[in-house]
């Protein structure tokens, strides 16, 4: 019962330390300290004591169990598990779960969940494409933490289109203000020596239009998705979305400035929809088809604003409109880092081969754009605008 009680305390890190767990372990089952106890008997105690635990973490340990051929468990692999660490024993346990627990009851099937727990039943049909892991996810969220980066990034960018609002008095199309790209957020090739605006610029938007598109969707898939990934995860798409929107600019729009989140946006966006299609039959989200066509929808209404935006003749002659191909390079970052970082919910990125090659791939981009903005603009002699 000793045991019992510590599996049970364990989802509550504050009252029973993980290191308290394996002592009570080693100390009862394993008086050679090898770190290792026989499955036989791992599963007997899973057995005995399994009404203590969550059923569907009891599904998935039964299941690791079972499926470890060498007839041993380790310590470690336990503990990851209980604390949901993301290893190479969690993910052998959710694979192991996978394959052997297919005839179990479905997550959705459940009755008598309060609001809080349907929300996040919810959001696993949303975002994952196995069964298994949505019983685990359900199981293991706890709201701590809880999703503040999307929305500190959304504050953040209300709070500074307000601001720029009351500054220029105008809300619609604030970049025909002559005053708009002279603030410190914007991108300008100009100024492009200062670095910190390839990522700042994602807090300006050229007016409400702008950022009601962009908030929608960042707030509607951003947050779900650092629910289930964290925001470490997210951040990170979010991050390399919007470098790769300015670097992107600097490249290929070398005169445009830069206003706007559309690069991190584009980035979660697309990867979120990659990985729906990739895992079409596992995604089990209501209206599934008519949500992709609606978010394909909103993605090609804000596009087409930014390209009509960008011909638009500028209200400042010989200052263009800012660009759009931001939008793209959000897009590539996330059909390609985006969809490896959500598709491995189990694994730590670390582990996997493919988010390194795609990692190398996007930092190799991102130190050619730099020669690039070092040296091509006086090679090539182009006319930038004037400073703002």
């Amino acid at each position: 019962m000793v045991l019992g009680s510590g599996i049970t305390q364990t989802r509550d890190m504050t009252r029973c330390p993980l290191q308290k767990l394996e002592d009570i372990l080693q100390e009862k089952f394993d008086s050679e300290s090898s770190g290792f106890i026989s499955t036989e008997r791992f599963r007997d105690l899973l057995v005995a004591h399994g009404s203590e635990l969550d059923p569907h973490k009891l599904e998935v340990l039964l299941a690791l169990a079972d499926g470890n051929a060498d007839g041993k468990i380790c310590y470690q692999d336990f503990v990851n598990l209980m604390s949901n660490k993301r290893s190479n024993s969690f993910r052998r346990a959710i694979l192991q779960g996978g394959r052997q627990l297919k005839g179990a009851g479905a997550l959705g099937e459940e009755v008598g969940l309060g609001l809080s727990q349907r929300l996040v039943r919810h959001i696993a049909y949303e975002t994952l494409p196995r069964e298994i892991d949505r019983k685990w996810y359900f199981d293991s969220y706890t709201c701590c933490p809880p999703p503040w980066l999307i929305l500190a990034i959304t504050i953040a960018e209300v709070a500074v289109f307000m601001y720029y609002g009351l500054q220029l008095d105008r809300w619609v199309l604030q970049v025909s203000s002559p005053h708009f790209l002279r603030g410190p957020l914007p991108y300008h090739p100009q100024l492009r020596i200062q670095a910190w605006r390839y990522l700042s610029y994602a807090f300006m938007h050229a007016g409400i239009e702008h950022l009601g598109l962009n908030m929608a969707m960042q707030l509607l898939v951003g947050v779900p998705l650092e629910m289930v990934h964290g925001a470490l995860r997210i951040g990170l798409v979010y991050v390399c979305g919007v470098l790769a929107g300015s670097l992107a600019v600097s490249v290929t729009d070398m005169t445009a400035p830069v206003v706007g989140s559309s690069g991190g946006v584009y980035a979660l966006v697309s990867a979120h929809l990659a990985n729906v299609v990739m895992n079409w039959s596992g995604m089990k989200c209501q209206f599934k088809l008519f949500r992709m066509a609606m978010a394909l929808v909103c993605m090609s209404v804000e596009f087409g604003r930014a390209v009509w935006l960008r011909f638009y003749p500028p209200a400042f002659p010989p200052c263009p409109n800012p660009s759009f191909v931001a939008h793209l390079g959000g897009v590539m970052v996330g059909l390609t880092l985006g969809v490896v970082v959500l598709q491995n919910y189990e694994q730590r990125l670390q582990e996997q081969s493919l988010f390194w090659i795609f990692f190398s791939v996007y930092f190799l981009f991102v130190l050619c754009a730099v020669f690039w903005n070092v040296f091509a603009y006086s090679l090539l002699d182009v006319r930038l605008p004037p400073t703002p």
